[in-house]
């Protein structure tokens, strides 16, 4: 019979709230503002991405100094979460049942410790052992990382853990970490495999919350 996981690794922007949509509108406004190409498909290759990859990026097409991208990126993101977030849906079923399960919870963030404390305000710290956000790692997100972190201080092996992630970067580091992924993708490029399942909704994680 399938057991539950010995941890449960929660990705957060796009995952668990609706922030993944903030951090991309934010995106698009800068590269609209340097004159850039802003569609989707463009807008989509900043998905998940941790603050100064990101940043290294819309500075190379924008011909802009990586600092001075990275700080406005930053202060716009903050600034839109600031305003308040909302849980996708099915997050607070899942977290409910992992607690009922007795299984510790992680939040591994590609975000910054300001907003990542910002959005914990909203979905209950104390439903977290611990949470790794950006910068608190060598490298963060697509390397494990930041999985590899949380594995460690929850004293759990990565092939006993299950990730949960909505992006493909997201996907890359869990899978690099040697966690199981369960993806809610909110961007095209995630594909199933051995130990990757892709689902609609946090609402059907009951079907596929276990390892085999």
């Amino acid at each position: 019979m399938p057991t539950p996981p010995d941890a449960l690794l929660c990705d957060m922007d796009g995952t668990l709230v609706d922030t993944e949509d903030s951090w991309l509108e934010t995106v698009s406004g800068l590269l609209r503002e340097y004159g850039q190409p802003h569609d989707p498909a463009v807008v989509r290759e900043f998905a998940g991405l941790p603050l100064e990859s990101a940043a290294r990026l819309l500075a190379g097409r924008a011909r802009r100094p990586a600092d001075a991208v990275a700080e406005r990126l930053h202060h716009g993101f903050t600034a839109r979460v600031s305003t308040g977030v909302r849980l996708k849906p099915g997050a607070a079923e899942l977290l409910d049942r992992a607690a009922a399960l007795g299984v510790p919870i992680a939040l591994v963030t590609a975000s910054e410790r300001e907003v990542t404390d910002r959005v914990l305000h909203t979905l209950g710290a104390s439903r977290f052992a611990l949470s790794v956000a950006n910068g608190e790692t060598a490298r963060g997100k697509p390397h494990p990382d930041p999985y590899l972190a949380a594995c460690r201080l929850l004293g759990a092996a990565p092939g006993r853990c299950l990730a949960v992630e909505d992006t493909p970067v997201g996907v890359r580091a869990a899978l690099a970490a040697g966690c199981r992924v369960l993806a809610v993708p909110t961007v095209p490029g995630i594909v199933a495999g051995d130990r990757t399942t892709v689902v609609g909704s946090l609402r059907q994680v009951a079907l596929h919350f276990a390892l085999d």
